[in-house]
């Protein structure tokens, strides 16, 4: 992978790929139009994005506001950029540019549609711009327009008061969705208790769902079982693979079962290591058995959230066999937690009553009663605080109303955000949402985003045929019931544009059966905006490259924004299912950062065919990451040509400052033992760039780690399954 831009050189590459040329007619006003063109401005009051501003004055959006007395002026470097979203594709006639006395001398215009890196088409060009007013005559189609400047005329940056572009065809505004009623009509599977039913009737209803989803680890079910404020007594939710258990109310204790809230592996002999996707929030259980406490054997993409358990959690199956999680957030124990024979884990910002022992990696940020660091025997992590956080969106309900919470940004934090009274945060109506249900199309995904609409997927299997485009900041994207988005025919599934506050939480990405580029991009290539005070976040938000058939994607997150939170992600390429193969579920990477500042919070990623994670970003973390390395590599050569294997997480050469906690890397190359994979993880060596805690494992000798981090530890070899454990580099 390239190495690390620097953040002027992402302003470039930023230019380059988002404007796509200027527009250069001289003679014409701002508002003439041609004569075979619209005369209504379809870029005024558009969303604006650039490469760099001179100041925080000279924003992008004051170039399409309609007023030449305003302007957006860029950094003093080339090349410089300016996009706008025109909101649908459309057909380009004639672009109108106003530049103040700094413009630019060579310039293009491009259009795409999607803002996508490689989707652009130039539709003009100039190395002999002389400013003014350009009027530039052009055809070509796109959602997105960009002007492009490559040579300044003077040393300033590049300078537009005003851009205009005008349509060959009537340009129709997006048919918005009706707004939802304050209490919806979900789908038959997204299931509402109320405390006035009998339990027997709600553990009738429960039981079913389980029993169609106990061992339905590839099927096309899904389920949300939502408890409605108040106690319900005498029940046990076996909570089996697609469903969310969640309570509807503010908090966690509005909800109280009087029971448990299981998760076991009988259907799997007792081995929990592929008690995936399934999760529980925003409830207290006070568990039917003190002495074992609530069972949560889980292993990836099973969080528990906002969960408070008035007793003991048990992580282990019945009989303790092998488990491989897993993921606590906001939640408070008041007993112990046994993980027993859970490999590793990692818990953020809770309260716990004690932690009884841990395997290969038990890692903890913020948890108030966690135990003493001592990594690695025991194999505890501890740090006291999470550097920067922003709880994940959650469903509730308040006067029979439909609502979603939006949790604040915290920094430094530790404990959960509810401890002292209600979460502080904002409350955004269902009525602000458009609510996706089996049937809908990208088309009107799309229409909602346009019209300024957030996103709450129910429960069901989204097939796309076009990229959903996020460009609105602050937009909330959640899903309950693990809804799966499916691209179609090598689309990519969803881009975000270089915006503030972005939330996307609770969706499964499942790639399609022909190529797509990348399922989830967080900004376009060479994003530079800072958005320290409100970042995107990234919450339980799952990726999967076949085993419910064939899927196939290059890339599976691209993060190029800056300060982005990845809070909870397992980016999968499968060892087992349907559409299995070296040369049949095909991902190289599971993770790039490009951005800067970007934290990662909870990252598990596995089986990817190149270098698994890769870091170009400056001032990136990383607290916990659980990798194994591909499965299926046919041989050495058939892996990588000229070297023994691809890393697990690798730091790009120039990069200066990187840190990273409670790292674990485990190899099972089970079609050739023989395989080396020379290092787990790739670093510079550099004062700025640390590690911490650190892990190999080769599982029963199938195949070698020879060295932990670049030459340094190791080998992780033979059929005792012993880690190879490293307490600091460099």
């Amino acid at each position: 992978m390239p190495h690390a831009p620097s953040r002027a050189a992402k302003a470039l590459l930023s230019a380059v790929l988002m404007l796509g040329g200027t527009v250069a007619v001289i003679g014409a006003t701002a508002g003439a139009a041609h004569a075979a063109c619209g005369t209504t401005n379809v870029a005024l009051n558009k969303p604006a994005t650039s490469s760099s501003n001179e100041n925080g004055n000279l924003t992008p959006n004051k170039a399409v506001d309609g007023n030449t007395a305003t302007r957006w002026s860029s950094a003093f470097s080339d090349p410089q950029w300016l996009q706008v979203d025109l909101g649908a594709v459309t057909d380009v006639c004639q672009v109108v540019i106003t530049w103040q006395t700094s413009y630019a001398r060579a310039f293009s215009v491009e259009v795409s549609p999607t803002g996508a890196a490689g989707s652009w088409t130039s539709i003009y060009s100039t190395t002999t711009s002389t400013g003014g007013t350009q009027t530039l005559t052009v055809s070509g189609s796109g959602r997105y327009l960009r002007v492009y400047g490559t040579q300044r005329a003077n040393n300033y940056g590049y300078s537009i008061k005003e851009l205009a572009v005008y349509s060959g065809t009537p340009v129709d505004p997006p048919v918005c969705p009706t707004p939802p009623p304050a209490n919806p009509t979900l789908p038959p599977n997204f299931i509402v208790f109320d405390p006035s039913m009998p339990a027997s009737t709600i553990q009738a209803r429960v039981d079913e769902v389980f029993t169609a989803q106990e061992s339905n680890q590839f099927g096309a079910q899904r389920y949300v079982l939502a408890f409605q404020p108040g106690t319900y007594s005498g029940i046990n939710v076996n909570t089996g693979f697609y469903t969310s258990v969640i309570g509807l109310g503010r908090d966690p204790d509005d909800v109280v079962i009087n029971g448990d809230v299981t998760v076991d592996a009988g259907w799997f002999g007792g081995n929990a290591t592929q008690n995936f996707w399934r999760s529980i929030e925003n409830l207290s259980i006070v568990p039917s058995n003190a002495n074992n406490g609530d069972r949560w054997a889980v292993a990836q993409a099973a969080p528990m959230r906002r969960v408070h358990i008035r007793g003991k959690l048990n992580l282990a199956p019945n009989g303790y066999g092998w488990a491989s999680g897993g993921y606590i957030a906001d939640s408070k124990i008041d007993g112990s937690v046994g993980p027993y024979s859970q490999q590793q884990w990692y818990t953020r910002d809770s309260s716990i009553g004690g932690w009884v022992n841990g395997v290969w990696n038990m890692v903890f940020s913020g948890v108030q009663g966690a135990p003493a660091n001592s990594f690695p025997s025991p194999p505890y992590t501890v740090l006291p605080t999470t550097p920067v956080i922003r709880e994940k969106p959650y469903l509730y309900q308040s006067g029979g109303a439909y609502n979603v919470f939006v949790p604040n940004l915290r920094t430094n934090a530790a404990g959960t955000t509810w401890s002292g009274g209600s979460t502080p945060g904002t409350s955004i109506p269902l009525s602000s949402f458009y609510v996706v249900q089996p049937g809908a199309t990208a088309t009107s995904i799309n229409a909602a985003l346009a019209c300024g609409r957030h996103l709450f997927f129910t429960p069901g299997i989204y097939h796309l045929n076009q990229t959903l485009n996020v460009t609105n900041p602050n937009t909330v994207i959640l899903g309950e019931g693990y809804p799966t988005l499916i691209p179609d025919n090598g689309v990519n599934a969803m881009t975000v544009a270089d915006v503030d506050g972005v939330k996307i939480a609770g969706v499964l990405f499942d790639a399609g059966t022909a190529n797509s580029d990348t399922l989830l991009t967080i900004g376009p290539a060479g994003s530079g905006a800072s958005h320290a005070t409100n970042p995107t976040t990234v919450q339980d938000v799952f990726f999967r490259i076949g085993g419910a058939g064939p899927g196939k994607a290059t890339n599976s997150l691209v993060v190029n924004s800056d300060n982005t939170i990845i809070d909870h992600i397992w980016a999968w390429r499968a060892d087992h299912g349907a559409g299995v193969g070296w040369t049949v579920n095909t991902a190289d990477t599971g993770l790039i950062v490009n951005g800067d500042d970007v934290s990662a919070y909870g990252l598990f990623v596995e089986h990817y065919q190149k270098d698994e994670v890769v870091w170009n970003g400056q001032g990136g973390r990383t607290i916990f990451f659980q990798n194994e390395m591909p499965y299926d590599p046919p041989s050495q050569s058939a892996w990588r040509t000229g070297a023994r294997g691809y890393a697990a997480y690798k730091v790009a050469n120039s990069v200066t400052t990187h840190e990273a906690w409670g790292m674990g890397s485990y190899c099972n190359f089970n079609v050739d033992s023989t395989i080396v994979a020379e290092h787990g993880f790739e670093t510079p060596v550099t004062a700025g760039v640390k590690f911490h805690d650190l892990l190999t494992v080769s599982l029963g000798g199938k195949g070698t780690i020879a060295h932990v981090i670049n030459t340094t530890g190791g080998p992780a070899q033979g059929q005792n399954t012993v880690p190879v454990y490293l307490v600091s580099f460099p």
